[in-house]
């Protein structure tokens, strides 16, 4: 009884403020992983039930974009000619699901059904994880051992090989032209993550071709860029409406003290830069990435990395590149607004974030806790800061143009039930093509207004279709709806209008 009283008190606080500023344009994702056994010991028909709850419950949640792990440790959750398996699915490295279940083309088609990108989330550099003692026979760390060192438990794959790029942009190719996915992201595992007494074992190949370069710290961070240009590229040349995008570590470098340069944030953690050779700002600078969504995980107050610093910095150093937030719900719901004692930080955060003008959504760590509810979060979510639907924001640099507008708008009936039909405009280039719609009522003498969240009625499935339709619910007579097109980047049509 108190923890819902608790909620309810935290979304009256929150519904009046957030609901008045709801974007028209938000990214609103989450990750959805697969890793710490949220599958083991489950048939494929558990998966499936399992993960379908929680697509249902992200729906309410207003969620619109998927990030499903699909390669964790040189495997595949997908069927794939170039890795095996991954026992994170099956338990097995090697094993296909039993009854020959894709997650991955079933997760696109569910997603999409749902009015939601899906992107598929994969890792370049892990080639064995700490709890994988058994490596099937087509991985490439056993079939090419020398294409990966050890550090502490993992395996990784040496950056510094061109094999590793080239194989890993063929994992990514292989996915874009088999899987209807709207883009390709990758998470924070870069080089790995510093170990007290271990030391990367790469000093010999830099000494053997060090490229031009004196620090092994700067070939490091060069062998990183050489693979995000791969990728870069081969998506543009593969499927040119795909989104690539990064989930970096929170922290790009640190300030403090002193210490490194004038560019660092306020903080005294991990670095990006110095410690994982993960230069971000310069792909953003060199459009190398689509979009940014680093981990902020901590919370408002935080001594090491404050969120509200970290959200503030990466908010200057975008680069005009779109940027997302990536949330931590446990810490948040675990934390307390040092302004209110009664709330925890998930308003406070959220508010920060909506006041920065370069930030364009953000995306939840992690995809059970929002589904589940986990501190109230997502009933905050439904109630308050994702009352209203949201489109996607714009990626101009890869396609500006709009479609054009849906065609012959008309209202038809039948048992009892009024709906509105309309025709798929007509389109030559696949950029071109109606994805979804945008259908928007207006009552009686009110102004039309697009731009108003409030208005829109529904955001239709993605469809790639001939058309759509979407039913009249309650006493609409005299409304005037208007249908807009949107196509694969988001970008909307001009609206059509017809009155009931």
């Amino acid at each position: 009884m108190i923890k819902r009283f608790v909620i309810f008190f935290m979304m009256v606080c929150c519904l009046s403020i957030a609901a008045q500023q709801s974007p028209k344009r938000e990214f609103r994702g989450a990750w959805m992983q697969c890793v710490n056994g949220v599958y083991l010991d489950k048939s494929p028909q558990q998966i499936r039930e399992m993960l379908t709850e929680q697509l249902d419950m992200l729906e309410l949640a207003g969620i619109n974009a998927v990030f499903f792990q699909v390669r964790v440790e040189g495997d595949a959750l997908y069927r794939s000619g170039l890795e095996p398996w991954s026992r994170y699915l099956t338990g097995t490295q090697g094993q296909a699901p039993s009854d020959g279940w894709d997650p991955l083309g079933w997760m696109v088609e569910e997603c999409h059904e749902r009015g939601m990108e899906c992107h598929a989330w994969l890792n370049p550099y892990r080639a064995k994880t700490k709890g994988t003692t058994d490596l099937d026979r087509r991985h490439v760390a056993v079939r090419n051992p020398e294409r990966v060192f050890a550090y502490g438990d993992l395996l990784i794959f040496n950056p510094a090989l061109e094999s590793n790029r080239i194989h890993t942009c063929l994992v990514v190719e292989d996915i874009l032209r088999n899987y209807d996915v709207d883009g390709i992201h990758i998470d924070d595992y870069f080089y790995p993550y510093p170990e007290d007494g271990e030391e990367i074992p790469d000093e010999e190949i830099f000494m053997a071709n060090p490229r031009g370069f004196r620090d092994i710290g700067d070939w490091r961070r060069d062998n990183v860029n050489l693979l995000i240009r791969n990728l870069h590229d081969i998506i543009r040349e593969v499927k040119p409406l795909a989104k690539f995008g990064v989930s970096p570590f929170g922290i790009y470098r640190n300030s403090v003290n002193g210490r490194n340069n004038r560019s660092g944030s306020a903080t005294s953690g991990l670095q990006n830069y110095d410690q994982l050779y993960a230069d971000v700002l310069l792909w953003q600078r060199e459009g190398l990435v689509d979009y940014t969504i680093p981990q902020i995980y901590w919370n408002v107050g935080n001594t090491v990395a404050d969120y509200e610093v970290l959200c503030r910095w990466w908010n200057n150093y975008c680069n005009d590149r779109p940027l997302y937030i990536g949330q931590d719900i446990d810490r948040t719901v675990a934390g307390v607004d040092p302004n209110d004692s009664t709330r925890n930080q998930q308003c406070l955060k959220l508010d920060i974030q909506r006041s920065l003008s370069n930030v364009q959504g953000s995306c939840m760590w992690y995809a059970a806790a929002l589904a589940s509810d986990n501190g109230g979060y997502r009933s905050v979510l439904e109630q308050s800061y994702h009352r209203y639907p949201a489109l996607q924001p714009l990626m101009k640099f890869i396609d500006a143009k709009a479609p054009k507008p849906a065609r012959h708008p008309h209202f038809t009936s039948g048992r009892g039930r009024v709906y509105l039909e309309w025709d798929a405009p007509k389109a030559k280039k696949q950029e071109d093509m109606a994805c979804q719609y945008v259908v928007y009522a207006f009552a009686p003498g009110e102004k039309i207004d697009t731009e108003n969240p409030a208005k829109i009625v529904t955001v239709t499935p993605r469809s790639m279709g001939a058309g759509g339709h979407c039913e009249i619910v309650g006493e609409r007579f005299g409304y005037t709806y208007v249908i807009t097109t949107l196509d694969r980047l988001g970008n909307e049509s001009k609206g059509v209008s017809v009155k009931l």
